[in-house]
């Protein structure tokens, strides 16, 4: 005759909490890379965009271009990347018209804005240009803005610009406008 053999069964009730346990410790033993961006307020998206009616002249444009070979043309000159920061300050922090109180230069530079608040940085690349040195210049150009706020805050309120309370950062950031365009402006 046929007998019925009791089979062997294998536990399994463990199981989930066993798969549970090892969810768990590959969550917190992963790690995962971060990747950081860069930091710029775009303009909200317009299906049709609007006619630009700001012209800029020429003298309040600081040309930045870098080229393939990741070496960079400043204002038509070859400059070396660590005189970047320098360059920009100088062309931001100009009293050419007069009306900059907070301004260190106070005589007109020739190849300077008007004043910080006419001041745009064009900085222009070639598709070929590493993310290394995009991100460099990039870097210096923001250090220079950083600086010259930290400037500011130190004469006006004897602090850090970090330190500052929002409204006093508001007004540090109202006398140098970060404007920095990828875009080609339009020359007078």
């Amino acid at each position: 005759m046929f007998s019925k053999r009791n089979s062997a069964e294998i536990n399994a009730g463990s199981m989930a909490d066993i798969a549970f346990l090892l969810l768990i410790f590959f969550l917190v033993t992963t790690t995962m890379d971060v990747d950081a961006g860069i930091n710029r307020k775009l303009s909200p998206w317009e299906d049709e965009p609007k006619p630009s009616s700001a012209l800029i002249h020429g003298k309040n444009i600081f040309t930045v271009l870098v080229n393939s070979q990741n070496k960079l043309l400043v204002e038509d000159e070859l400059v070396d990347l660590r005189d970047l920061r320098q360059l920009a300050k100088d062309f931001i922090n100009n009293n050419g018209d007069g009306s900059c109180d907070y301004c260190l230069s106070s005589a007109s530079l020739p190849n300077s804005s008007v004043n910080p608040h006419k001041a745009v940085i064009s900085l222009q690349n070639d598709r070929a240009t590493s993310y290394d040195m995009y991100m460099a210049v990039q870097n210096e150009l923001a250090a220079a803005y950083n600086e010259l706020r930290n400037e500011l805050s130190m004469r006006r309120y004897e602090k850090e610009f970090d330190a500052l309370n929002p409204q006093q950062m508001a007004d540090i950031k109202a006398a140098y406008p970060q404007v920095i365009s990828e875009a080609e402006p339009v020359e007078l």
